[in-house]
């Protein structure tokens, strides 16, 4: 799709857009208005990023850990206090590394370098449909190996990977732990979703939407309960990668894992203890 300037600015006219509904709400306009562009998109996402991160991990916490105790897990499965801090401490540490990638896409986007599309009604809704499908699938595809090769690559896992991995035990995953990475470490698991903009068109809003529900997400499979929803690579699996290293590398799905021979399932793990 060629893209002149005029609808360009519809990118633009966008993310201001939602720059201003977040900044308005939590910073008086003299904190923010006189930044470029580039820096108001950065802040909203920073922002936006961790109010996703502590509300998301403190209601799942409340509710997995006091709600239901004893119903999902056992009181000595629950991670202590200090571990859940250091996790959190982690990821504020990363937070505004994280939160620089979605702001580059953005430029990107707005600079006409992607397939992104503006508006839904650019195409029908079969394709639009067939291109979330197809921008998943390059997406799980992509983390799934940047995420092996993290592993398998030693000076890549010593000084990057490791630091998510102290956490290799049932009782020290937490919510809080989804984003508990070194910041390069937590860029690279979440470039495939830039990559895949040059190659699938992708419809603008939904691409933040899917971009950042990658929190919840990531928070959703540290919480070390098995949902044993096919395929979905849910917690079971996950809590298996934290504690073996090498099995389960995958994102949303256990297809790559069953694919490239790296599946362990959690059912069966019970069975053989």
């Amino acid at each position: 799709m060629a893209m002149d300037n005029a609808y360009l600015m519809q990118f633009v006219d966008e993310t201001s857009f939602y720059n201003r509904i977040v900044l308005s709400h939590l910073l008086p306009s003299s904190m923010w208005e006189h930044l470029p562009h580039f820096l108001q998109t950065w802040l909203r996402n920073y922002l936006a990023g961790n109010l996703l991160y502590f509300i998301s991990g403190f209601l799942w916490c409340f509710y997995i850990y006091y709600l239901k105790l004893n119903v999902y897990l056992p009181q000595d499965a629950i991670p202590t206090r200090q571990a859940m801090l250091l996790q959190i401490n982690v990821a504020v540490k990363a937070m505004p590394c994280y939160t620089l990638l979605p702001t580059v896409s953005e430029y990107m986007i707005e600079s006409g370098w992607t397939k992104c599309y503006s508006r839904v009604g650019e195409v029908s809704w079969i394709l639009y449909f067939v291109s979330i499908a197809t921008y998943l699938v390059l997406v799980e595809f992509g983390i799934y190996w940047m995420h092996r090769e993290l592993h398998d690559i030693k000076p890549l896992y010593k000084h990057l990977h490791a630091t998510h991995h102290i956490y290799n035990k049932q009782n020290t995953l937490s919510p809080f732990a989804g984003l508990a990475f070194h910041p390069v470490d937590g860029i690279l698991q979440a470039l495939p979703h830039v990559l895949a903009l040059f190659i699938v068109p992708i419809h603008f809003t939904t691409h933040l939407g899917l971009l950042f529900m990658e929190a919840i997400w990531t928070a959703n499979i540290h919480d070390c309960i098995h949902g044993n929803i096919w395929p979905v690579m849910g917690a079971g699996y996950h809590t298996i990668h934290h504690t073996t290293y090498k099995h389960n590398y995958g994102h949303y799905t256990i297809w790559m894992d069953w694919m490239f021979g790296s599946l362990r399932d959690p059912l069966l793990e019970e069975v053989n203890n």
